[in-house]
């Protein structure tokens, strides 16, 4: 058995969100060449056997997922983390971004101000001032989230988009 390999994959397996190599190396107290070889080793173990689970980068974190042709069988499992409505209003600000905080209110409704509050404490949306308003974006921990390669907002929604042409 090797235990480097076991030890990473624990870790991202049982880690909620993306991990930089940092924390990998840390929760392992593996050097950063047996971590690295032992992503490596996952990915291709992973994609051998043709599992429903798949190690990814996502910018420079990890993490493993299913793969998307298996998602809809483990989605109605996994627990939602922020409320529908909040997932909505997220979506119009990532899609349309940047994004007056009162234009969002006119065309979403005056709910939206407790949807930008759950955002911002869950770091996905930043809101500078602007006026009497704010103007608000994705933050780059949104793409984290989500599991998109780039925190750009062009690239956010191209994947936004590729995402419907899929339903």
């Amino acid at each position: 058995m090797d235990e480097p390999l076991r030890a990473v994959e624990s870790v991202l397996f049982a880690s909620s969100r993306p991990l930089r190599m940092a924390e990998i190396e840390s929760a392992t107290q593996l050097s950063p060449d047996i971590v690295r070889r032992a992503i490596a080793r996952l990915k291709k173990q992973y994609d051998e056997v043709g599992s429903s689970v798949e190690v990814v980068k996502i910018g420079v974190r990890y993490s493993m997922q299913l793969r998307k042709q298996y998602s809809n069988y483990g989605m109605p499992f996994a627990e939602v983390e922020l409320p529908k409505d909040a997932l909505k209003t997220a979506a119009f600000i990532a899609y349309n971004q940047p994004v007056l905080q009162s234009e969002l209110a006119k065309s979403l409704g005056s709910e939206v101000y407790e949807h930008i509050k759950i955002l911002r404490s869950a770091n996905l949306i930043t809101a500078k001032r602007s006026s009497h308003t704010f103007l608000l974006t994705t933050s780059k921990h949104f793409a984290e989230y989500f599991g998109i390669a780039s925190s750009k907002k062009e690239d956010i929604k191209k994947w936004m988009e590729e995402q419907l042409q899929k339903q």
